[in-house]
């Protein structure tokens, strides 16, 4: 198959990309600074020679957008809903002009869709969207904005003869660099792993060989369409979600932190709060109806597994390191202290 994937070169793009070249498929990348074979420039706005690429191609994966991993101040909160809607807009007027339109077109979104809860979970079917809960951060309802417009975009676009999916999706954990687990990895070795704000808040995950896996399910099932939560079936507190991390890493010790000490520590991330203190707990309904069988569907397990792989990947860099060039080990040594 030929597979576009529209800001594809930040975690998600990367696990996806990753598994498919290995399974032997034409992957392209769309993105605004290509730099590697098989990346294509666009603006995420306008037209340009990128849309001879959708034209032909079998799926679309659309993850463009500003990385949500910032201060929620007024301009980026503009920037996150403006990259997001004008990409999807831009790839649905793709789509509707090919003339070998792609049969499928999914759509990335956010569990974050869904409300502060604690007391049930959220599956597509009876899940209960937010941004009117009581006592919480008023702007936290601006997140709800830019998700509802991500997936109206999508649902606008005149694409008949294209089967459209939002992937409404929880934190997809993977060993790379620079992703989620790479920073919760990183305050569990400072011993800063303990519950955050007491901890009840539920965090939706999945582990990335099963996003591949659902996405795959997905793209293969002609009756999917709409939205579709990409969950693992058990999100979890996140002090306990925290504690099986650390007994993965073999940390005993995770601090606590107050609200306000979450708050200090978002300013020196340069990230938000609310990535911290919202209760996303999110289930996949439709997934789990349709028969998909998750490989790793509770998080002590798959912190395991994903543990071990951080470690093997940072031994080989290692050797790679010793046994390379001059200048590769000197890039080596210059980046993020190695798990041990």
């Amino acid at each position: 198959m030929k597979i576009v994937i529209p800001g594809g070169t930040g975690q998600v793009g990367t696990v996806l990309k990753r598994a498919w070249t290995a399974a032997g498929h034409d992957v392209v990348v769309l993105t605004r600074r290509p730099v590697r074979h098989g990346e294509v420039h666009w603006d995420g706005a306008t037209p340009g020679e990128w849309v001879e690429e959708i034209d032909g191609s079998d799926v679309i994966v659309n993850l463009a957008g500003r990385s949500v991993n910032c201060r929620y101040t007024p301009t980026n909160l503009r920037a996150m809903m403006d990259s997001r809607v004008h990409s999807a807009r831009a790839v649905g007027e793709a789509i509707a002009a090919a003339a070998q339109p792609p049969r499928v077109w999914l759509q990335m979104s956010t569990a974050t869709l869904y409300a502060h809860r604690f007391d049930a979970p959220h599956d597509e079917a009876t899940g209960v969207i937010g941004g009117t809960e009581p006592d919480v951060p008023a702007y936290w309802s601006y997140s709800i904005d830019i998700a509802k417009a991500w997936e109206r975009e999508q649902e606008r676009a005149d694409t008949p003869h294209t089967r459209k999916v939002a992937l409404r999706s929880a934190m997809v954990m993977s060993p790379d660099r620079g992703g989620v687990l790479d920073v919760l990895l990183w305050m569990a070795r400072l011993g800063l792993g303990g519950p955050v704000g007491g901890g009840a808040q539920y965090v939706s995950w999945i582990h990335d060989l099963d996003f591949v896996r659902a996405v795959d399910f997905l793209v293969a099932h002609d009756d999917m369409t709409g939205p579709v939560n990409l969950a693992a079936p058990a999100p979890l507190p996140q002090r306990a979600f925290m504690r099986a991390l650390r007994k993965a890493y073999g940390m005993p010790v995770g601090l606590p932190a107050t609200r306000w000490m979450a708050e200090l520590g978002a300013v020196v991330l340069r990230s938000d709060t609310e990535l911290l203190l919202k209760s996303r707990r999110v289930v996949p309904g439709r997934l789990l109806e349709a028969g998909f069988v998750f490989d790793r569907p509770e998080w002590p397990g798959a912190a395991a597994d994903l543990v071990r792989r951080v470690r093997e990947g940072r031994r080989a860099g290692r050797r790679g390191a010793r046994t390379g060039p001059r200048s590769r080990r000197a890039v080596t040594e210059g980046s993020a202290p190695p798990v041990p």
